[in-house]
């Protein structure tokens, strides 16, 4: 889940990850870009109609839409844990902030967030580039679980 992306190349990008594993890519509103934007389109190349791509008005909306009793796991670069500790379960939610503030507190403090985690970076570092992020993340749930249905 993007909570509130902002640049259109970064969310392209994760509409092609989410087309190339099978993960459902949520975009929580408002959106710093339309999702016609030709930036969006270029950077996720012809992967739009392969992709499971679903909008929500706010976070409400988009919380409504998952799992019940899905793990929801906050992103955050102020987080003590790893990603790379998590063992990752099917319909785990990854939540991901814009660029380049994160998640604000209010999303980290949800009552539906189970876990913040962080990825490790060098020290005096901002942040990773947000579809990067995603990416990372996708991959090392999906290969906790043999990359399931991938060759």
């Amino acid at each position: 889940m993007f909570f509130a992306p902002r640049i259109p190349t970064n969310t392209g990008n994760a509409i092609r990850l989410a087309a190339v594993t099978g993960v459902r890519l949520h975009l929580v509103e408002p959106l710093g870009f339309e999702l016609t934007d030709a930036k969006l389109r270029r950077s996720g190349l012809d992967y739009h109609d392969l992709a499971d791509l679903r909008v929500h008005p706010d976070l409400e909306a988009a919380f409504a839409a998952m799992a019940p009793g899905a793990r929801v796991l906050a992103f955050t670069t102020h987080a003590q844990a790893s990603y790379a500790d998590i063992s990752y379960q099917p319909g785990d939610v990854l939540v991901f902030g814009p660029e380049p503030d994160g998640l604000p507190d209010a999303v980290k403090a949800h009552p539906r967030i189970t876990a913040q985690v962080r990825i490790p970076m060098l020290p005096a570092r901002r942040s990773l580039n947000l579809a990067n992020s995603a990416a990372i993340a996708v991959y090392e749930a999906w290969r906790q679980h043999g990359f399931a249905g991938g060759r």
